[in-house]
Parts: structure tokens; C-alpha cells; sequence
């Protein structure tokens, strides 16, 4: 449709609201097509499936056939046997007969495309979801059975073959979507007027990136209902700003908490809405908060590395609390790849003989990248170089190619799911603070992301002694003696559970190991107050210098205690030191003060 067509679109409707859409929608092109215009640059997926590599694994596919010709024709068998089952299942049930086979395909439980009832009671719904699941089986069948694949060629193949599936899935069109039939029904079609309005909206939203949303973005606003616990930033250099959180009881314990959040997503999924946020349940049990606010970078911070965030980062804060608090020693907690730069920051100290780190506490982190979960699927040479040559351009990685990244890797928990609601049946988008949080990334230096990239993804050099040098320093990680937390989620696919674990024995101290329940975010973000999941401990293996070598080892060993583990992590810390001294007050204090929490960093989308 060009211009001059949409701007047609208000005389052929009828109704004033449909012709106050139709006005919007002309509106968004205009828009869209200045986009496109200017110096627009579509960088995602970075080319995952090169030509040469496509080739190379079409080659091994087609030897394997050619190698193998009586398990191609038992694969084929197999394929049409299962045809014949389903085609007489559906005969007797269009018969109004049952047999044993009526059963065939029906859906996995917890599959909530077909939660409908219509799928299971209408034969023409039930038979297409029948089919989809039948194919669906039979191909990654085939490509289980292929022995000519590497462990990498493999993943890739099952993982585009998965997103091919789950993107053609029944319940995706919008003919073969009962829910979707029956909203055209009842609007007379307007829901796809409204769901193409939508469409244009994230697109302009987006830059001109088909990334589709999951929240009302209008519903939230940082400093607003999110990230309002009290606090003053004390502190900021080119890359971070430092906030102490303003105490809410009249004595604090004496070692405070440094917080070292990923820089991929904002902090404040830590500080969420006051009921959800972990850093308000700190300060009200007592502590003395800080947290690294970190920058929205461009193209002038390409040239900063790893190095320079642990520096400037971690380092620089420990300097700035340890001046101010009148404390000598600091908790430190890191999250997700703020741990892992935490890891790299205790092991620098320890170097210098420094001691004022009194505990660590990793959530969800990677320091053994040797099974990176799903990820890897987007971690090779060639992708890397494909993905250098974009930051090349711009200075750095922007965060919103990342955010796709990170939804294709969960397309029916946050893609296609959406996608219906408010492409297909024209719905307006549902708050909900976490997938606002979400949709809010940050960009990453050219310099700090080609390092972490290859040097821990692609390389898994972390865990190596010596092999990694940052500041000039080689990296031990058996160099870091002070006690250590580690909590993983048991169906975290971003860090998978039993690769934190592995870390663990990396350390040259005490570890405690926790497993949560749920994901990389709700098994962090757990209030007590909600009664919610649970997590698992040892008590054989408590704190130990070494756990055991093997993960089932120590999940043998455990035991469930229901409920939110902030309590226990609590303990924990207090293990260590629970002396107390008066509140901390930066305004009392005489501390330079900058600005308010959550200060400016924060608050620079994409």
C-alpha cells in the first residue's frame, strides 16, 4: 500500500471511530516511510546460517540420506503410518464413533496455543492442531536421527526448525484460530484494522524493527511506580551511576550491599513496584543499600572494554562506599553478567591483597561458558564476525537486536502469544512491570561486547587461571577466598541451572549453592509476601569449600522449602556479620549529593 492509497482508507469506512484509526494508520506510515528513507539499518538476525555453512550442513544432510537409505524409508514409514492413524481417528470421530486412536496427537498439557475449548471440540480445529503436532514430531525426528551433525550444526538446525514450527503453528493464522474467527464475527473485521494500527505503532516504536509489544509501555514510567524506593546517586563516571538507597529503620547492619546489575537490561528489575522489589525488602530488613545504575551507551563509549566496567564499575563504587559508609568490608551481589564481572573484579582484588569484598552473591551467573543454554545458538565465529561488522558501523551493539534475540529464543512464551493478541485480534497490550523492564535494553560498547563475546562465550576462557588479563592482571578465579552465594532457577534458559552450579567449584572458598524455582527473572524476583514458588538447599553439602563435582550429586541431597528464599539469603549474610550501627543517611551524612534515585542513566530508552 502506498500513500496515496492509505489516505483513501477514511472515505471507504464507515464509522467515525474506524475513520479515526484509519487516520492513525495513514499517520504511521508517513511515519515509517521517513524511517525508511533516512540511514535505516535492519541488522537482525545477524546471518546465523551463513551460505557457506547452510551448504556445508545441506551437504552432510544429503550424505546421511544417501549413506542411510533403509533408515530414510523406516523415517518415512514411520511418517505415513502415523498419516493413517490420524486419518482414521478423525473418520471416527466425524463418524461419532471413538476407538483407542482417537487420542493421536492430542496436545502436550501446558501447550496453552490450544487452550481453547473449540480445539478440542470442533473436528475442523482438532484436526488441524492433530496435524500440526504430527509433522511437528516427524521432523525433529529426522533431525534427531541425522549422525552426521556436530553438537553446534545440530543445535542450530533443531533451533531454526523449532522457530519454523512454533511460527507456522495453526493457532498463529488467523483462519485456522477459533478465537480470532469469532473476534471477526463479532467486530465485522475491525480487529484487524486495530491490529494493523498496532503493527505500524511498534514498528515506528522500533525504528522500523518488527518487534512486537508485550505491555502497555504507557502504564509504567521509571521514578514513577517503578524504581521508587528513596535514594540519591552519590557518585557517577562515564559509565555508571551509584545510588545509596535512604535507610527506612533507625539502625542498619554494619556491612552494607553493593548490587552489580547486568548491564544488558536496567537495574531496576531489582527495585520494581514497591510490593516486588528486592532492594526496598533489603533496606526494610536493615541494610544499607547501593546499587551501579549503568549507562545507555553510544557510539562514544565504543572503546570501552571489560576491563573498564570492572573499574569503573564495581572497583570505583567499592572506593566511593568504603569512604563514605564508615565501613570497612562490603557485601557484593552481581546479576547475570554484572556476576560474572563480579567474579573478574574479587579475583583483580585479590591480587592486590585487597579485603574489603565481605561476601559474594552471584544470581544466575555464568563463569564456566562451556554449555551457555540456548544462547549458543547464536554464538560462533561467523556470527561473531557478523555481528562485529555491525558495531563497526555504529560503535556499538544496540540493545534492541538483543532483545530479539532473547524473545526468539522463547517464541511461544514471548513472541507469537502477543502476536495474536494484539495483531490478530486487534487487543490493547496488558501492564505488567516485568515485561516493560523487559522491553527496556540497554546498548553495549563495540569494545566490551566483541571481548565478552569471544573471550568468555565463544572461547570459555574465564575458567582457565591466567587465561583472561584485564587491567594487566591475569584472572584466578580460585584466587577468590571470600564466602560465596550462588543461586540458580531450575528452568533458566538463559543461564541453565547446572552451568551455574559448575562454577561453583571454580572459587577458592566457601560456596552455599541454591536452586529457585521459575525462570532468570521470577526465581531472583520472589517477595516473601507472595508465598510463591520455592527453592531447594543441602544440608549435607551447606557451605562447603567444594561441592560435588556432579550437580545430581548435590540435587540428591537437597530439600524443598516452599515459599521465596530472600529470607534464607538473608541469614545467610548475617552469618557472616550482623553487627549494627545508626542508619546511614547520605543527606546527614554530607555527602555530595547528585541527583535523586533512579537518577538520569536509567532513564534513557531505545
Amino acid at each position: 500500500m502506498n500513500i496515496s492509497q492509505s489516505q483513501k482508507i477514511p472515505e471507504i469506512l464507515g464509522s467515525e471511530e474506524q475513520k479515526a484509526i484509519a487516520a492513525e494508520i495513514t499517520e504511521l506510515f508517513n511515519k515509517l516511510i521517513e524511517i525508511y528513507k533516512g540511514d535505516y539499518l535492519y541488522e537482525f538476525p545477524p546471518n546465523i546460517l551463513q551460505y557457506s555453512h547452510f551448504y556445508e550442513l545441506y551437504s552432510k544432510i544429503i550424505l546421511d540420506f544417501n549413506e542411510n537409505p533403509l533408515k530414510t524409508f523406516k523415517l518415512q514409514e514411520a511418517f505415513l503410518q502415523d498419516c493413517c492413524s490420524l486419518y482414521f481417528s478423525t473418520l471416527n470421530k466425524l463418524m461419532g464413533s471413538h476407538s483407542e486412536e482417537d487420542s493421536v496427537f492430542e496436545s502436550p498439557s501446558g501447550d496453552k496455543r490450544f487452550a481453547n475449548s473449540e480445539w478440542k471440540e470442533c473436528l475442523y480445529f482438532d484436526t488441524l492442531k492433530r496435524i500440526y503436532y504430527l509433522v511437528a514430531k516427524h521432523s525433529l525426528r529426522w533431525l534427531n536421527s541425522i549422525t552426521t551433525l556436530d553438537r553446534k550444526s545440530r543445535q542450530q538446525l533443531h533451533f531454526y526448525l523449532k522457530n519454523f514450527l512454533n511460527q507456522n503453528a495453526p493457532s498463529n493464522l488467523f483462519l485456522t484460530n477459533p478465537e480470532v474467527i469469532q473476534k471477526t464475527i463479532e467486530t465485522g473485521g475491525e480487529n484487524f484494522l486495530i491490529g494493523l494500527k498496532n503493527y505500524l505503532e511498534d514498528l515506528v516504536l522500533n525504528n522500523g524493527r518488527p518487534n512486537v509489544r508485550m505491555t502497555d509501555i504507557k502504564a509504567f514510567a521509571v521514578g514513577k511506580n517503578l524504581a521508587i524506593t528513596p535514594g540519591k546517586v552519590i557518585f557517577q563516571n562515564d559509565i555508571m551511576q551509584l545510588i545509596q538507597y535512604l535507610p527506612s529503620t533507625e539502625s542498619v547492619y554494619k556491612i552494607p550491599i553493593l548490587f552489580v546489575p547486568p548491564w544488558i537490561n536496567k537495574y531496576y528489575v531489582l527495585d520494581l513496584s514497591p510490593e516486588n522489589s528486592l532492594v526496598k525488602w533489603l533496606v526494610d530488613q536493615g541494610f544499607t543499600v547501593y546499587m551501579i545504575s549503568w549507562v545507555n551507551p553510544g557510539p562514544e563509549l565504543e572503546n570501552k572494554g571489560f576491563s573498564d566496567y570492572m573499574m569503573e564499575g564495581p572497583i570505583a563504587a567499592l572506593k566511593v562506599i568504603t569512604d563514605t559508609a564508615n565501613c570497612s568490608s562490603v557485601h557484593t551481589v552481581g546479576y547475570c553478567i554484572g556476576g560474572t564481572l563480579l567474579s573478574c573484579a574479587l579475583a583483580y582484588l585479590a591480587t592486590q591483597g585487597d579485603t574489603r569484598v565481605a561476601s559474594s552473591t552471584f544470581f544466575m551467573t555464568l563463569l564456566n561458558f562451556s554449555n551457555p543454554g540456548e544462547l549458543g545458538v547464536f554464538i560462533d565465529e561467523n556470527q561473531i564476525n557478523a555481528i562485529d561488522k555491525i558495531m563497526e558501523k555504529k560503535g556499538y551493539f544496540d540493545g534492541r537486536i538483543l532483545d530479539m534475540a532473547f524473545n526468539v529464543l522463547r517464541p511461544n512464551d514471548l513472541i507469537w502469544p502477543y502476536f495474536i493478541n494484539h495483531y490478530l485480534l486487534g487487543n490493547p497490550a496488558k501492564p505488567f512491570e516485568l515485561l516493560y523492564w523487559n522491553a527496556d535494553p540497554s546498548n553495549l560498547p563495540r569494545r566490551m561486547n566483541s571481548f565478552y563475546l569471544r573471550s568468555l562465550y565463544l572461547h570459555d576462557s574465564l575458567k582457565v587461571p591466567g587465561k583472561i588479563k584485564l587491567k594487566g592482571v591475569p584472572i584466578h578465579l580460585e584466587a577468590i577466598k571470600t564466602p560465596a552465594f550462588f543461586l540458580a532457577s531450575e528452568t533458566d534458559h538463559i543461564t541453565l541451572w547446572r552451568t551455574v552450579y559448575s562454577g561453583t567449584r571454580l572459587l577458592g572458598g566457601p560456596v552455599q549453592f541454591v536452586l529457585a524455582a521459575s525462570g532468570h527473572v521470577m526465581g531472583v524476583i520472589n517477595p516473601p509476601s507472595k508465598n510463591k514458588y520455592s527453592y531447594r538447599t543441602s544440608k549435607k553439602f551447606g557451605i562447603s569449600k567444594k561441592l560435588p563435582t556432579r550437580s545430581k550429586e548435590w540435587l540428591n541431597s537437597t530439600k524443598e522449602h516452599k515459599g521465596s528464599w530472600w529470607p534464607h539469603w538473608k541469614d545467610w549474610l548475617l552469618n557472616i556479620n550482623a553487627e549494627q550501627v545508626s542508619a546511614r543517611d547520605p543527606v546527614k551524612q554530607g555527602i555530595r549529593i547528585l541527583e535523586d534515585a533512579p537518577g538520569s542513566y536509567v532513564l534513557k530508552r531505545l
